[in-house]
């Protein structure tokens, strides 16, 4: 029975895929672990037939991020991938043997950028359910940051109407914590929503708990807090295109705005960000994410030397 269950998913999950793979490459490893068997990022099909055609969206920023009273160089990432996720377990769904699972988009955020001798790496995970009417909150976030001075993990999970965070951290002030927080929409999860449908995204007087990164750098409680938001057509001229969008987050508590810069017309690409706030030199400054590039790619194949091409198509940092 167990096997039936397997051939009948990745029966199911063919259907979705990209019938090519690389030369040795096991097909039916590539097919369950790089798309999800249900389809239903909207309503709309062409949008549907973008995400759930066996490759991820790769979009790459340059970045100029606030750190230390500076702005520092360096880069972004943004990954969205759909998959299936188990949502008692709250793990990927890898062997399709288990009934709790739903369809996912999935955003993998890099950041790397250097602060004088020394780099920072900091990654954050957002799992958000496509199905917004059967599971209106993401269900998981991860994020790692890396920097010399040492590392800290933080996981988010959701529980009902609240959220369990479990934290790790080298600084003596923060310690290891787990504790719970109620459960309002996350910073984190936007940049997802947007992908899925901004039209649903809220507007006016809210709650919203802080991005994870900002929460990481400027050592904050995880906590909700009030914000206004609004969105509007782009009228700016830092991000180039036609037709764009900006959904702006203004934190009054933190003296803190982020302005997300996205197309009108699906698939919603993010073409950019800012995010200004006041830093330790009481000075406003502002981080700066601007997109280079974007391509589809079932990267998880990529893996060999002759593939460090595509790094530069995406005028990434090679080392060669």
């Amino acid at each position: 029975m167990k096997n039936k269950l397997i051939l009948l998913s990745i029966l199911g999950l063919c259907l979705f895929v990209s019938c090519e793979t690389p030369n040795g490459e096991d097909s039916t490893f590539a097919i369950i672990n790089t798309t999800s068997a249900t389809k239903s990022i909207t309503e709309d099909t062409k949008l549907d037939d973008y995400w759930y055609q066996g490759k991820a969206e790769i979009n790459s920023y340059k970045l100029e991020q606030v750190r230390y009273s500076d702005v520092h160089p360096g880069e972004a990432v943004l990954v969205f991938v759909t998959e299936d996720f188990l949502t008692d377990k709250q793990v990927k769904n890898d062997n399709y043997t288990n009934k709790n699972s739903t369809a996912i988009l999935k955003n993998n955020f890099l950041r790397k950028f250097t602060t004088g001798i020394y780099d920072y790496s900091i990654m954050t995970s957002i799992f958000t359910p496509t199905e917004t009417n059967k599971f209106p909150k993401t269900q998981k976030i991860t994020i790692s940051s890396q920097d010399w001075c040492g590392q800290s993990f933080m996981q988010i999970n959701q529980q009902k109407n609240k959220y369990k965070v479990s934290l790790r951290s080298y600084f003596e002030s923060e310690g290891d914590k787990d504790f719970t927080i109620d459960g309002a929409m996350l910073e984190d999860e936007i940049f997802n929503r947007i992908r899925i449908n901004p039209d649903k995204l809220p507007t006016g007087k809210t709650q919203l708990i802080p991005s994870t990164t900002i929460v990481r750098l400027m050592h904050l409680d995880m906590k909700p807090m009030e914000v206004v938001i609004s969105k509007a057509g782009y009228k700016g001229d830092e991000f180039e295109g036609n037709n764009l969008m900006t959904y702006e987050i203004d934190y009054p508590a933190l003296k803190r705005k982020l302005n997300i810069v996205y197309q009108k017309e699906a698939p919603y690409i993010i073409e950019g960000w800012t995010d200004s706030y006041t830093a330790l030199s009481r000075q406003k400054m502002t981080t700066k994410a601007t997109r280079k590039k974007t391509i589809l790619s079932p990267y998880w194949q990529q893996h060999g030397v002759k593939d460090v091409r595509l790094r530069k198509d995406l005028e990434l940092t090679t080392f060669e």
